[in-house]
């Protein structure tokens, strides 16, 4: 879903760089004006709410950004990759939603709310031992990639491993250690990796790879993971990518539970769509909207890129629907 990496400030951390504003599309655009598009219909007007609901991208519009474990060829035993594999089949994104909301709104500490997670799920069952010898577990610099972290930890120490775990920031620090083997294993984000990869092996010019379908966008990341000597696992099911998200008092008002019906249902001038400056000229924000659901709002709203002044204006009804990251904690079922 991404153009080489996400800078956003995001509900979970100052740097989903597994992500949003190259998720929203690709930097440089002040954002100030909307696509040319008319809103002719009426609109639905914001509706003030505590819980937030995120609409079904029901046609696609993002990227397979699926959790995924980057490894470091020469460190990719069978047995690492099946650890880290355990992470993978037992996370969604609700569990991934929970896991933030631990450290995010209850303010656990990643560590212990890996634990939690791994106990309940009953990670470490059945993981084969390894070699043993020192891993170092690479993480960026946002809540939800320390706690993905901690769960590799978690599993890869159960391999028979010596796992300490190093925040190392954005994509572009943390993929060079990994392909120099200065760190053995990273939490990626498929998409976003494959752009990244992408345009570092093929130029900054080269036709995107990544695609909605999570098979397709692997099929293309392995080979150019191999070429720079990064290894990847399974990818999960969890996602961490652009989403939009209404109160769900919206949601019961005007029907609405998936992008199209918001299209059909609320293109217009009462509707007020809110995200960072840069969403109106982003192929996955309001330009995307635009192009693949035919979704015009009446007005804009400048925000944040998915943090608190977006999920704030929806709560209080300055907005009618929000860009937010679809595995924000404050999503979760309370």
């Amino acid at each position: 879903m991404r153009a080489v990496s996400r800078l956003a400030v995001g509900a979970t951390g100052v740097l989903f760089a597994a992500g949003l504003l190259a998720g929203c599309g690709d930097a440089g655009s002040s954002g100030a004006q909307a696509p040319a598009a008319t809103a002719g219909g009426a609109g639905c007007a914001p509706v003030a709410g505590q819980q937030l609901v995120v609409l079904q991208d029901d046609k696609n519009l993002q990227n397979s950004d699926n959790v995924v474990a980057a490894i470091n060829t020469k460190a990719a035993s069978p047995q690492v990759v099946a650890a880290t594999n355990k992470v993978a089949a037992a996370l969604d994104t609700p569990k991934l939603i929970q896991l933030n909301r631990a450290v995010d709104v209850d303010r656990k500490t990643p560590a212990v709310a890996a634990q939690e997670f791994a106990t309940a799920n009953n990670l470490t069952a059945g993981i084969e031992k390894g070699t043993g010898g020192n891993i170092i577990v690479g993480e960026a610099n946002f809540s939800e990639n320390e706690t993905l972290g901690e769960l590799y930890k978690i599993v890869l120490t159960a391999a028979g491993y010596n796992v300490t775990v190093q925040q190392i920031g954005n994509r572009e620090l943390y993929e060079p250690a990994l392909e120099k083997g200065d760190i053995q294993v990273v939490p990626e984000y498929a998409a976003s990796a494959l752009d990244f990869l992408n345009t570092k092996v093929n130029g900054a010019n080269a036709k995107p790879l990544s695609s909605p379908d999570i098979t397709q966008t692997m099929a293309a990341l392995r080979p150019l993971g191999d070429k720079v000597g990064i290894t990847f696992g399974e990818p999960s099911s969890a996602q961490d990518q652009n989403a939009f998200a209404v109160t769900k008092a919206f949601s019961d008002k005007y029907g609405v539970t998936t992008l199209s019906q918001l299209a059909d249902k609320c293109s217009g001038t009462a509707t007020i769509l809110g995200g960072p400056p840069e969403c109106p000229q982003r192929p996955k924000c309001q330009q995307g909207l635009v192009a693949t659901y035919n979704f015009n709002a009446g007005k804009f709203s400048s925000l944040d890129a998915g943090g608190p002044q977006t999920k704030n204006a929806l709560r209080t009804g300055a907005i009618s629907v929000g860009l937010v990251l679809s595995s924000d904690g404050d999503l979760a079922t309370t």
